[in-house]
């Protein structure tokens, strides 16, 4: 039995030292044959136009030309080579410690040291590769910063209905309350809270993934907002909010899209703007359109948002008041669905708020049909 062994690369500065190295030596000796063979014969075609004929003249003054000159030759190239390995070797060197450089650090990285950056070198094509390097690893940094604190926030999530339900087991167990439909309906809340926590980051990944499965087909985009304000408009009367379906566009632009989808997409943006709006206050629905894409916008007269949250409320389990969320029982994952099921359908998901106080407007972009397909929906209603 045979054991094959990987042999270790050679260094990439020295095969470039060596490859300069042998194209001096290379253009030496070519240049020496050259002179060898074109040399004599030139020489003696002058001498024999300057007049001097004579073979004894001619011998000597051959033999003079050839040692003068493979002299001067021999000495200007070992000058010459002598200068060109020097000026390799340097730029070797340097090549050779920007790469180590970008080696270690890229080790440093990949064993978790994220905050490393490296120097840029001089050399603008090095210089590119070290920007691109620390573009990198500042994206790493902020990746890995979301993934601790993802970890953190599910931890917790999972951890506050796991302790209700670990006291309601205690006072079950001490007799404090009777098992009876209050105990099971604590319970049942907490597991269902549970469920639709690991429901929702299942769904994100999936669609930020690519997993999501979509039945995708012509839809009108007014009647998508249609259905989704009348299927919130219960919890909206309860609560005492206004909320406002904007006229339609004739004819209503088509969107190629999943209705259940982009349903939920609507039903997350409704409950958020429900849980932000006091009561009094209103939520309108709009449904505007260019030649590219569909806008649906919620907008609502709520409590706005903060400009130093508006880069970070579509991220996984971000809350700008997170004790209120969790006590109306949100996952506080509702916009990163949101955001990911609309990219899911090449749009996206966009926040805009004058600040604290002054309200919020969310907008779903989604690509338009082709306005032929349109117009041959609309004849065949």
């Amino acid at each position: 039995m045979s054991v094959s062994t990987q042999r270790r690369p050679g260094s990439l500065t020295t095969r470039l030292l060596v490859a300069q190295i042998g194209v001096a030596v290379a253009s030496a000796l070519t240049m020496l044959v050259v002179a060898a063979i074109v040399g004599p014969p030139l020489f003696e075609a002058h001498m024999h136009q300057a007049g001097h004929n004579s073979p004894d003249v001619l011998a000597h003054s051959q033999e003079a030309f050839s040692v003068a000159g493979t002299l001067a030759l021999g000495i200007g190239l070992a000058i010459g080579a002598t200068g060109a390995v020097m000026v390799s070797v340097l730029i070797s060197r340097r090549l050779r410690r920007s790469l180590d450089d970008l080696g270690a650090a890229a080790v440093r990285i990949s064993e978790g040291d994220f905050n490393l950056r490296v120097e840029r070198p001089d050399s603008r094509e090095l210089a590119t590769l070290a920007d691109s390097f620390n573009t990198m690893a500042g994206r790493l940094a902020g990746v890995e910063a979301t993934r601790r604190r993802l970890l953190s926030d599910l931890a917790h999530e999972v951890r506050t209905p796991l302790a209700s339900m670990a006291m309601c087991v205690e006072s079950l167990e001490d007799g404090a309350i009777e098992p009876g439909p209050e105990a099971w309906q604590i319970l049942s809340d907490q597991i269902g809270r549970i469920s639709r926590l690991a429901d929702d980051v299942g769904q994100v990944s999936a669609a930020e993934e690519g997993r999501l499965d979509l039945a995708r087909r012509p839809v009108g985009a007014h009647d998508l907002a249609a259905t989704a304000v009348l299927a919130a408009r219960d919890g909206y009367d309860r609560k005492g909010v206004n909320l406002v379906l904007g006229p339609g566009i004739d004819p209503d632009p088509v969107i190629d899209a999943d209705p259940v989808r982009i349903g939920q997409v609507l039903d997350n943006l409704l409950s958020n703007a429900l849980r932000h709006t006091p009561t009094g206050g209103g939520v309108r629905v709009s449904v505007d359109a260019d030649s590219e894409a569909v806008h649906l916008v919620i907008s609502d007269t709520g409590e706005g948002i903060a400009e130093e949250h508006l880069a970070r409320i579509f991220e996984r389990f971000y809350r700008a008041d997170s004790a209120r969320d969790r006590d109306h029982g949100g996952t506080g994952i509702g916009l990163a669905i949101a955001r990911a099921i609309a990219r899911a359908h090449g749009g996206d998901v966009t926040a805009i708020s004058g600040g604290p106080g002054a309200g919020a407007a969310f907008t779903v972009r989604l690509p338009r049909l082709a306005r032929e397909t349109t117009a041959n929906l609309h004849q065949t209603r």
